[in-house]
């Protein structure tokens, strides 16, 4: 009988742990990857393969993207200048900017997307990397390179055009992600636990206690060692890092009778198969969450 209880109250105590929250602003470690984020490659034009299918698709323009994605450092920078000039404002604990609204098509489950203020990111969020004390914006110590979270479509639409760049589209990304051969993956045809950041990977950021997980810096996965975690190099074949795993990516597409947007390469909370190049999910533009970032695309 002691025994069956014994095991009674250790399967408990195991469950509270399981559901207990990650603090995510705790303090985190601090690694130098050696990754640019201010960095861009080119992407030639000419054909790819696309999708699950492996469909030969043109692209017929060279164009620049970011090597990493957005990162937090660089978005403060962006709030503060946003918030001096005022692009930005601050409404109801939320940073708000102007969108001059979608052509509306009445479709049977569309949602009328009008000209006015929408949410970029919120304010005092558990899950934020930055802080606000009523005239700037500060950057949460530790998370100065990792990748800009709980952004919505508008608030990463309206960094890039601030500084005169944009979303990639869909297949901007794709191209960009995959190269030419169709692989499955932006680092070859096979995923190991130590060539991203997604749930379970066990990288230094995750808190395994509380099945919780954290962002890693970008560029992190690519080939080095950080305290005995030995990463492998899982560029694209174009350079760019973290194109699969740490952060969902929104893209640029706005499709007819459809408000929803749509982003790419999974994050830190999703299965392997949601890392496959291919994968798309979706939200309202206004959705903002710990898992979802982005990076920017100029045209030469």
């Amino acid at each position: 009988m002691k025994r069956y209880l014994f095991l009674i109250l250790l399967v408990s105590a195991l469950l509270v742990v399981a559901c207990a929250p990650v603090d995510l602003n705790a303090s985190v470690p601090v690694y130098e990857t050696g990754i640019d984020p201010n960095a861009w490659v080119t992407v030639p034009a000419g054909e790819f393969l696309a999708g699950q299918h492996s469909k030969p698709t043109m692209i017929d323009y060279d164009y620049e993207i970011m090597v990493t994605d957005v990162t937090v450092a660089q978005y403060v920078e962006f709030l503060n200048a946003g918030l001096g000039d005022g692009t930005l404002k601050v409404s109801d604990d939320q940073i708000v900017g102007f969108y001059p609204g979608d052509e509306f098509h009445s479709g049977r489950h569309e949602m009328e997307i009008t000209a006015q203020d929408y949410i970029y990111v919120p304010l005092n969020d558990p899950s934020s990397r930055f802080d606000f004390d009523g005239s700037a914006f500060t950057v949460k110590p530790g998370y100065e390179n990792h990748p800009m979270a709980n952004v919505s479509w508008f608030g990463a639409r309206g960094y890039c055009l601030y500084y005169d760049y944009r979303l990639p589209t869909e297949l901007e990304w794709e191209k960009a992600a995959r190269g030419t051969d169709g692989r499955a993956y932006p680092w070859g045809w096979e995923l190991a636990r130590n060539n991203a950041n997604f749930y379970t990977s066990r990288d230094p950021f995750e808190d395994m206690s509380s099945f919780g997980s954290r962002t890693t810096p970008v560029g992190f996965y690519n080939g080095k060692t950080y305290d005995g975690y030995v990463t492998l190099d899982s560029a694209s074949p174009y350079g760019l890092y973290d194109m699969a795993g740490n952060v969902w990516q929104w893209t640029a597409n706005i499709y007819e009778q459809m408000h929803y947007r749509f982003m790419r390469g999974g994050s830190k909370d999703t299965y392997d198969n949601d890392l496959r190049v291919w994968v798309r999910s979706n939200a309202t533009p206004t959705y903002y969450g710990p898992g979802v970032g982005f990076r920017c695309l100029r045209t030469p």
